[in-house]
């Protein structure tokens, strides 16, 4: 029977308040009926199942204070243009068959791909269309032009089926940190949507041994323009900062708003709530996190008046004077580009020993602003759906399976408001994991925020923080079957920053770690989960003292709303 009024990834579910059965769709989603008049469906109730509970206290707290709650971010503008549920669908300008790509899988077909791509770029843009049909690639397919659309005829049908690793295409990456490790282990996509510019550095840059930072402004991060100084204090969650001077702003722009660290690193310590504990927090030798400073976050320009100057969504720190707050440019990013409908399947190879990945990954969104993957099936990847610097993106109907993978999904180098719903990890086909592999889950890390994951079924994996300080990230309606563990060294710093939030969470083999946060997370919530038991991972917090975290409606996964993010959406966007 129908599990929810929302859409809902398929499986069995044990919910302490009544067993539910979805029907499957191959990771589709199923819609519901209608709710009854005058409900929206974020707060609409779960049919069959016992009343939900109560809207929680928090929520009624949230609704008074939508912008500035102390433990639950304002996530409503997160995912592609701030939220929009629709994509654009663009004109069919090229068929990869007249460019000589064969649906059979007997040529390589990357290059006539590529060919097309960059013929629909270079017009403008449009829809690059692969008919139905499997397509050997033997080389990455770089989408790099923004306004293109690269869409099969469903992740059914379409198939790119890659024969060579990353390391084989492009060669060694390694990290810029030093050490063995593999960077394919966390970076890049054999389908690969990044700006052509930062591609080439990247790609010469790894050919080179000359590692590079992968975020929004690179190697060159002192040598963006500043195009205005913010003069005055703002708050976490205005909309409008105070400049020196804005004409060299107008309506419209994409800017980087950076926040600079100070010697007490005090902004870190802002980032994790400003607890009492952070000041006895030694963040010296964590030179991992503090290479991630300054704080970059893009925003569009929404006004200019006088030194005024607003910005389409509510700020997600305070710009105080001694973090040398300003708007700057940044890369090009590719905007308003799309994959969607098809399946990117690897040659089946062992799972790499951890962290040295060989780079058998699926898809890749960097410095990609406003893009979308939808209808998107990643099989037997080392790494399936990355985004690496990544702004206001969506991920809907993706699904991760095959052999094991070591993150199916990864949110890094300062990735911001971006949405992954209607989700997909299935259980390994390989039983059991080899030895030495690692698997994470649904993961974020390096400063990345405002983050939503969305109506998700993990048949394997955890809530994948991942340290480096990630921060105001949401995780609401996922059922998971908790076996992954958390990453990230030492050195990456705390494992969380302030207002996480867990809502709605059906763990159904009971293990704590990882989704039970209240007394390991500063000033964040969990609401709405199952019962869990503290067994295999278990961590301790970051930060001494008390953390001013909650812990709401436990044991019962039906509160209302059910998910977090559309009832944000219908109070605030």
């Amino acid at each position: 029977m129908t599990v929810s009024r929302r859409r809902l990834l398929t499986g069995a579910i044990q919910t302490t308040a009544a067993a539910v059965t979805a029907t499957a769709l191959g990771g589709r989603t199923a819609f519901a009926d209608a709710p009854p008049p005058g409900v929206h469906p974020a707060d609409a109730p779960l049919p069959g199942a016992h009343p939900p509970v109560p809207s929680p206290f928090l929520w009624a707290e949230f609704k008074a204070a939508p912008y500035t709650h102390p433990q639950i971010p304002n996530v409503a503008r997160s995912g592609y243009n701030g939220g929009e549920r629709t994509f654009p669908r663009r004109p069919v300008r090229a068929n990869v068959l007249h460019y000589g790509a064969r649906p059979d899988g007997s040529a390589d077909a990357a290059p006539a791909i590529n060919r097309a791509i960059a013929d629909v770029g270079e017009r403008g843009g449009g829809t690059v269309l692969l008919p139905s049909g499997t397509y050997r690639i033997d080389d990455v397919i770089q989408l790099g032009y923004s306004n293109v659309t690269l869409r099969g005829e469903g992740s059914g049908t379409t198939k790119l089926f890659a024969t060579r690793s990353l390391t084989d295409v492009i060669g060694v990456y390694g990290s810029r940190y030093g050490g063995t490790k593999s960077a394919w282990s966390w970076a890049g996509g054999l389908v690969w949507v990044c700006p052509r510019e930062r591609y080439r550095t990247l790609t010469d840059a790894i050919k080179a041994k000359a590692w590079p930072f992968e975020g929004w402004t690179g190697n060159e991060r002192d040598e963006w323009q500043t195009l205005a100084t913010i003069t005055a204090v703002a708050k976490q969650g205005d909309f409008t900062v105070t400049v020196d001077n804005a004409s060299a702003l107008r309506r419209g722009d994409r800017v980087l708003l950076r926040l600079a660290d100070d010697v007490a690193h005090s902004l870190l310590d802002h980032m994790a709530g400003d607890v009492d504990g952070t000041a006895g927090y030694d963040w010296s030798d964590k030179t991992k996190v503090l290479s991630y400073v300054p704080y970059e976050w893009p925003a569009r320009v929404t006004a200019v008046r006088g030194h005024r100057v607003t910005l389409d969504r509510p700020l997600p720190l305070d710009t105080r004077p001694g973090w040398a707050p300003k708007l700057t440019t940044l890369i090009d990013p590719v905007i308003n580009s799309g994959v969607e409908g098809l399946t990117i399947e690897m040659v089946e190879t062992p799972q790499s020993q951890h962290l040295l990945d060989k780079g058998y990954n699926g898809l890749a969104l960097q410095c990609a602003w406003d893009c979308w993957a939808d209808d998107v099936h990643v099989v037997n990847v080392d790494n399936g759906f990355l985004l690496v610097a990544a702004k206001g993106s969506t991920l809907r109907r993706t699904r991760v399976s095959g052999r094991g993978s070591h993150h199916p999904y990864c949110c890094r180098e300062g990735s911001h408001d971006n949405l992954i719903e209607d989700f997909a990890i299935d259980q390994r086909t390989v039983i059991p994991a080899p030895a030495g592999t690692q698997l994470h889950g649904i993961n974020v890390e390096g400063l990345s925020s405002y983050n939503v994951w969305s109506r998700g079924r993990m048949d394997m994996g955890t809530f994948d923080t991942h340290r480096g300080l990630p921060f105001a990230n949401v995780r609401t309606e996922i059922t998971v079957f908790n076996d992954g563990s958390h990453g990230g060294e030492a050195s990456a710093g705390p494992l969380y920053g302030a207002r996480f939030t867990h809502w709605n969470v059906i763990v159904t083999n009971g293990r704590a770690g990882c989704v039970k946060i209240d007394d390991i997370a500063p000033y964040s919530a969990t609401v709405g989960i199952s019962e869990v038991t503290p067994f295999g991972q278990i961590d301790v917090p970051d930060f001494t003292g008390p953390l001013h975290s909650r812990l709401e409606s436990y044991g019962t996964p039906a509160v209302t709303p059910p998910n977090l993010y559309e009832a944000q959406r219908h109070i605030c966007g």
